[in-house]
């Protein structure tokens, strides 16, 4: 029995788990959650474990998602992906762009009691933009960034670097969260020990079950800004006294325990549970994020066989993004379409150049022929797939069979999501711990142009996991930094995406929209590219 199979004779797909205006508990195993929270407490079922809680560390959208809660940053987009302040009261720019000056707001203070100092913004940016693709830019141009006085920080560069607001507020991951020095002087490569911020909410280390729950509590030291809340700008106001994180892998569960108001929100309920979750009068159901996401093929450019861009490029041929799309969201065509290239489907910088391989009909005979040619010898390529995320699961599953019908010789290795964000950290020989592919997916938001996009880099070591080499991709990529106009913004984004076909950066899955949903005594959930916390109670 297939997985929808599974889940509509689980659930009944009618109705049948809590009528429409019924009480009845559901035949479903129940988690173990205590029922009648007191309103103070907002309950929340993430898309997957927060296994670790480095936001600098490594990528993984649970971990940026907890982290916005407990960091604070510098700057924060709004919902025009606008940098706003954040912690910065001010900023000055010298007239030749290359010293900026900024300073802090009064009052700032971390969770541990200790106001917040430049010294602090210093230690905290250094760590991040070891990590970060556009903080690289910055490290390469960077002449001093130095703290001035308690509340003042300088950052002087040898060339000017216009988007540098955008690099502190974006949405992508890692975000220049900001953090007490100690904490900050890790090694990025290092995951950090100690989880003091200074944002609306503490992280309650003790009671901490990683696979099992993550907890925080308002913290009442947190000033916020007087704005307006939008995304991650303006104003912060926590309006519960603690945010419990309850990890349910299993979809039914999870739509158990909320029809059962046992918990309060749902990250991401998958597409087969969506009839019964509008059956129910008491609870909310919409689009977590308009900009989408993109479903992502990681293949390790390090390693063989995917160290040749032609056994790279018969991965294209192989994968059919409409089987992953309609395994993943199901037949409403609304939620999900092809794409013939790596940027957001109908924001300004979409393009198609370069991406035919990516959308025309699947020929598996000339892909054979093509993995034939390229002199693949059969050796195992490890897929990590983690079977606690429907969305990584899904893909995986659909990958796995594509390719083993072309001749991979595919070793699907089930885990879980956070084993999966430590190994593919791993550049060593497959034999010691490393990988061949991984799956993923990339928020709309951070695809919707080159600059805070880390799945788009293509500069070796430095780039994301898979670490792709491209001088092609990074030439498009500086150009487009460097365009004066519209068109020559949009001619390099062309060059960037046939580039990025071409040598294979990443094999996009498909655009598609997920849901989120929440009981209606909830009020305050907005659309955003993650959960935002600020701003929501609970009656």
């Amino acid at each position: 029995m297939d997985r929808r199979s599974f889940l509509k004779a689980g659930t009944g797909l009618g109705g049948t788990i809590l009528a429409a205006g019924g009480s009845g508990r559901s035949a479903l195993a129940q988690p173990a959650v205590s029922r009648g929270a007191a309103a103070g407490t907002l309950r929340f079922v993430p898309q997957s474990n927060l296994a670790n809680f480095d936001p600098i560390w490594g990528t993984q959208f649970v971990v940026r998602n907890a982290a916005t809660m407990v960091w604070d940053t510098l700057y924060g987009v709004d919902s025009r992906i606008r940098p706003q302040r954040q912690m910065v009261e001010s900023e000055e720019t010298s007239a030749d762009g290359l010293t900026w000056t900024f300073r802090l707001r009064p009052g700032l203070r971390f969770h541990d009691g200790t106001p917040v100092l430049s010294r602090d913004v210093v230690a905290s940016l250094n760590r991040w933009a070891v990590r970060d693709p556009m903080g690289q830019m910055i490290r390469a141009i960077q002449q001093e960034l130095v703290a001035v006085d308690d509340r003042s920080f300088r950052w002087v560069l040898r060339k000017p670097y216009p988007k540098l607001l955008l690099a502190l507020g974006k949405t992508n991951a890692p975000i220049a969260f900001i953090m007490p020095e100690r904490i900050a002087k890790t090694d990025p490569f290092q995951q950090i020990k100690e989880y003091v911020g200074s944002g609306p909410f503490r992280f309650l280390t003790d009671e901490w079950v990683p696979g099992a729950q993550a907890h925080f509590a308002r913290f009442d030291g947190y000033a916020p800004r007087e704005e307006k809340p939008d995304w991650l700008a303006g104003g912060k106001h926590a309006l519960v006294d603690r945010i419990e994180w309850k990890v349910m892998p299993d979809p039914a569960t999870a739509v158990a325990a909320l029809q059962n108001n046992e918990v309060d929100w749902w990250e991401n309920p998958i597409t087969d549970l969506v009839p019964v979750l509008q059956s129910n009068p008491d609870l909310r159901l919409d689009i977590a994020d308009p900009l989408g996401n993109i479903g992502v093929f990681r293949m390790n450019h390090l390693l063989p066989p995917f160290d040749k861009p032609e056994v790279r490029r018969v991965v294209l041929m192989a994968i059919d993004q409409e089987d992953c799309m309609r395994a993943l969201v199901g037949e409403d065509h609304k939620l999900w379409r092809q794409v013939g290239g790596y940027f957001t489907p109908d924001t300004t910088l979409y393009t198609e150049a370069g991406g035919e391989i990516l959308k025309g009909p699947r020929n598996l005979d000339a892909a054979r022929a093509a993995l034939k040619a390229s002199g693949y010898d059969g050796t195992p390529v490890v897929m990590l797939v983690a079977q606690d995320q429907p969305i990584v699961k899904t893909q995986g599953d659909v990958t796995a069979e594509a390719l083993r019908s072309v001749g991979f010789n595919v070793d699907y290795v089930a885990t879980d999501w956070g084993t999966t964000g430590t190994r593919r950290a791993s550049k060593s020989p497959v034999s010691q711990g490393g990988w061949n592919i991984f799956f993923s997916w990339f928020g709309g938001a951070d695809c919707a142009n080159p600059a805070g996009y880390s799945g788009i880099r293509a500069n070796g070591d430095g780039a994301w996991f898979g670490w792709p080499s491209s001088p092609a991709v990074e030439k498009a990529r500086d150009e487009w930094f460097d365009a004066t106009d519209e068109a020559s913004a949009k001619a390099a984004i062309d060059r960037l995406n046939a580039a990025a076909v071409e040598d294979v950066v990443f094999a996009p899955t498909g655009f598609f929209l997920a849901y989120q949903a929440w009981r209606k005594n909830v009020s305050g959930v907005i659309q955003a590219p993650m959960p935002i916390f600020w701003g929501v109670s609970k009656a």
